[in-house]
């Protein structure tokens, strides 16, 4: 895989004309306020609500900017747990995107070994407790500057629910609540710091549903059509395009519902499939294939087909410009410092995983930014990132070689490793912002990468006018 470090010294990026104490204001504010936002971080982890469902986690979030001044819209682009949080007038207008949902199955106490809080429950484990919480800390100090200087500018931090599967920004984008924005700023826990300046895999999910025929398995066989035959079939034809697909491309599905009793032809069924490639027109074109191979299915089985997409995001157009510009910021602020406590939970966490990619000691680093990699993940800032000027960066809430989506990623989560690398981001996004704020300059050349790199692409949401499916985790 091609990997092409974005040069600072043949692209120089100066902090303009403010002087350190301009940025280390928002800092200080950070760090002032760091317990308090460690409690409203731990609370979303204790209650992990699952996308779509994040009422308490939004609530508390709507609450806590509320209090810090900010003019809160609730339930926008028909999600009831989505919100917009405004504070200030004109531009700029600078977005700072927050994440809070959780994901099931992954429930787990704040220990280095296995053990859930509930059985089976829903945990924390692509972080988004923190990743909410942190620009929610980077918003409130950038508006508190922005206050105290009475510079014009609009602060916005976006509530969106369910990135993990449900595309809540997709949504958001349609319903036009980006389109005045100036440039977004995101970020997202991992095992180490650094600036994502690459690229992830589009992707389109669909649940398929098949109904049969239900009749005695043993009595009369012959007179059942089943919908569980039909998923089999389905699956069988779309891994057998594993072979004649781009290299790239990620295919995966779970059986949701497959029968009650072997005894009984399964007259209902249901497959939840993903599809996923770094293009998304070519993405398109293999999700064609996917659907047919969903209608030959039932036209092979004598059932009935129906699918209705989940969700549908478009991969990240990084902004060359405003990635080098917060790696500045990012290598001004350090990365994670372990204390005793932190290094005695590290290494014995370390000590579950099977393949550590990264060493212990890692975390204290901020890597260079990199252009030309394809992340193998996806996200819903995608479809954000083609219509503004988007930045995103890592940081280490997890223990060096911790994998997304673990148990052990759930536990670091809820210790001061996670509050610690939220931190660290919550400061680099707020001194962006300040930048952004403060100096036309990089408000302009954010623009200009954005329509260079966007080039004659036209965006288009591929979830069409679909409603949200607000029951996905149900």
């Amino acid at each position: 895989m091609r990997r092409v470090l974005l040069l600072l010294a043949a692209s120089t990026v100066t902090l303009g004309a403010q002087t350190p104490s301009t940025f280390d204001t928002v800092t200080q504010h950070i760090d002032g306020r760091r317990d308090r936002y460690a409690t409203v971080a731990r609370q979303i982890w204790e209650f992990a609500e699952v996308g779509f469902q994040e009422t308490k986690s939004s609530a508390l979030l709507q609450g806590v900017l509320r209090a810090a001044g900010f003019r809160v819209e609730a339930g926008v682009a028909d999600m009831p747990t989505a919100f917009v949080a405004s504070w200030g007038s004109g531009r700029p207008i600078i977005a700072f995107i927050g994440e809070f949902d959780a994901l099931p199955g992954l429930s787990q106490q704040a220990k280095a070994e296995r053990s859930p809080v509930a059985a089976g429950g829903p945990g924390h484990g692509c972080g988004h407790h923190l990743l909410g919480t942190g620009s929610m800390a980077a918003a409130i100090a950038v508006k508190e500057w922005l206050q105290a200087t009475g510079g014009a500018g609009t602060v916005r931090y976006y509530g969106t629910p369910a990135e993990e599967g449900g595309s809540g920004k997709v949504y958001i984008v349609r319903a036009g609540l980006f389109k005045d924005v100036d440039a977004a700023l995101a970020w997202h826990p991992a095992d180490h710091t650094g600036v994502s300046a690459g690229t992830t895999l589009a992707n389109i999910t669909a649940k398929f549903r098949f109904h049969g025929v239900s009749a005695h398995a043993a009595a009369a066989p012959d007179r059942g059509r089943s919908a569980l035959d039909a998923v089999e079939a389905m699956n069988y034809m779309v891994n057998l395009m594993r072979e004649h697909v781009p290299q790239e491309t990620r295919l995966h599905y779970v059986i949701t519902q497959g029968g009650r009793a072997p005894n009984v032809v399964p007259d209902f069924a249901e497959v939840y499939h993903y599809a996923r490639h770094p293009d998304m027109p070519v993405l398109a074109g293999i999700w064609d294939r996917v659907v047919k191979a969903a209608e030959g299915a039932a036209l092979g089985t004598g059932t009935r087909m129906e699918y209705e997409i989940i969700g549908a995001v478009h991969n990240v157009l990084s902004n060359e410009y405003l990635s080098r510009r917060l790696h500045e910021h990012l290598d001004r602020v350090g990365g994670v410092q372990y204390d005793a406590a932190d290094r005695s939970f590290a290494e014995a966490l370390h000590a579950t995983l099977d393949s550590p990619r990264r060493a212990l000691g890692s975390e204290r680093l901020v890597e260079p930014p990199v252009a030309g990699e394809v992340s193998s993940a996806s996200t819903d800032l995608g479809d954000v990132s083609w219509n503004v000027p988007t930045a995103e960066l890592s940081a280490a809430t997890w223990v060096p070689g911790t994998p997304a989506h673990s148990w052990q990623a759930t536990a670091c989560g809820g210790t001061t490793i996670g509050t610690k690398g939220m931190l660290v981001a919550a400061k680099a996004l707020a001194r962006l912002g300040v930048d952004l704020l403060s100096n036309p300059d990089v408000v302009r050349g954010a623009r200009e990468s954005f329509e260079r790199q966007r080039g004659k692409y036209v965006y288009e949401p591929m979830l069409g006018d679909r409603k949200p499916a607000l029951d996905y985790r149900r």
